[in-house]
């Protein structure tokens, strides 16, 4: 009784008793009374051998097997990842096998990645740990090794790319070893003219006093324009994060970077498109990336030849271009000009005052401002250095009130 349905038995009883009721009252003869039972018991029978289907219970999935739950896990991971057992290697997602290839599966680890370190991290006896490794899957790809033991002769291998880490700690290390070269010159400088001066018959010589302490000025600013520039460029960098949400108008702007440049040896020119071209940005940060620029051009620009300045506005961005009639770059050295302290010519930008931190500067602004660099060059032709700028609504630009 206990796999059918008490409400379905009542309802049939109640069912049974009332029909029962019924033909006594109406006075209808035994027969008719029997039948009426009769219909009754059957309409329970019914219900009895027939009962409505019970709401069928989730049945237990299938067990899953341990090897398809870890190939499940290893997949799912996005650094390469490779389980060995004895050595050999029984699953690896699909990052470690286009890292060292589809021959891996049921390979020796110790082929499948052939290094000298890594081989005795594989040893039977060797014992867990990481270690780094130089030329696995590349000449120069720097990956660091980790071997972890999660059952006997069952381990797992992790591999993670450690190129991009090793690329800022050597940038760090080449930016500190710059710095101090840049501003060891200048000091030595003015050390050895100090040491000089301080004799008593170099020191009273007029002429030669004179001359010395001009170099020592030189010097004394060039490194002064070199520690600017750090500072310059580490405050940038700490506010790369920040939108900049200043309506800055370009043409006003550069003109008025022009007009703090005054007379230059290189005439300059200014072609706008619409004196309505505007960005949104940091107008002091916009005004240090137009001087950088149009101070590179008037630089290495040939004396005399023309500096020219263009803004343009394209749908919804504007151009910024500074073309000079220099003796132009060469290709291979076009994608490095932005490295802090790259130069070209590094006897020649010293000559000229250059810090080597200028296109640097130009860089992380322009990256604040989410814009992007151009920079093309003919060698005897000259150099055009273009900014490209996502435009702000016109209708919010405000002409700065001439004063």
């Amino acid at each position: 009784m206990s796999d059918r349905n008490p409400v379905r038995m009542m309802i049939a009883a109640i069912l049974i008793a009332g029909l029962t009721l019924v033909a006594f009252q109406s006075r209808q003869d035994a027969w008719a009374s029997v039948a009426v039972l009769a219909a009754g018991i059957g309409t329970m029978a019914v219900f009895w051998l027939f009962p409505s289907p019970e709401p069928s219970l989730p049945t237990a999935s299938a067990p899953v097997s341990t090897d398809a739950i870890e190939a499940a896990v290893i997949a799912a991971i996005a650094e390469p990842v490779l389980l060995i057992v004895d050595n050999r290697v029984r699953i690896a997602n699909q990052v470690a096998v286009s890292l060292l290839g589809d021959h891996i599966i049921g390979e020796d680890i110790r082929l499948a990645i052939r290094h000298p370190e890594a081989s005795a991290r594989f040893a039977p006896d060797a014992p867990d740990g990481n270690v780094e490794l130089i030329g696995v899957g590349g000449t120069d790809q720097r990956v660091e090794l980790n071997v972890a033991t999660i059952a006997p002769g069952k381990r797992v291998i992790h591999l993670i790319d450690r190129g991009a880490r090793h690329a800022i700690d050597q940038a760090r290390t080449d930016f500190v070893a710059n710095a101090s070269h840049e501003l060891r010159t200048p000091l030595a400088a003015i050390l050895g003219f100090i040491e000089t001066l301080a004799d008593d018959k170099a020191g009273a010589d007029v002429d030669v006093r004179t001359r010395f302490l001009d170099v020592m000025m030189k010097e004394a600013r060039r490194m002064q324009r070199l520690i600017d520039d750090l500072i310059s460029l580490s405050r940038i960098e700490a506010e790369k994060h920040l939108l900049p949400d200043e309506i800055v108008s370009l043409p006003a702007l550069v003109r008025e970077v022009v007009g703090e440049l005054g007379i230059t040896s290189s005439p300059l020119s200014l072609d706008i498109d619409s004196s309505s071209a505007a960005v949104t940005g940091d107008r002091m940060q916009l005004s240090q990336l137009v001087h950088n620029l149009v101070g590179n051009a008037i630089k290495y620009g040939r004396p005399g030849t023309p500096v020219k300045i263009t803004i343009k506005v394209d749908a919804a961005l504007v151009r910024l271009s500074v073309t000079d009639e220099g003796e132009g770059i060469a290709p291979d050295h076009i994608p490095r000009l932005t490295e802090r302290f790259y130069r070209v010519d590094a006897g020649r930008s010293r000559t000229v005052g250059g810090t080597g931190l200028g296109l640097a500067i130009v860089k992380h602004i322009i990256e604040r401002h989410r814009g992007r660099l151009e920079i093309s060059s003919k060698i005897g032709v000259g150099t055009t250095a273009s900014v490209v700028f996502p435009a702000a609504p016109v209708s919010t630009v405000t002409e700065p009130s001439p004063n």
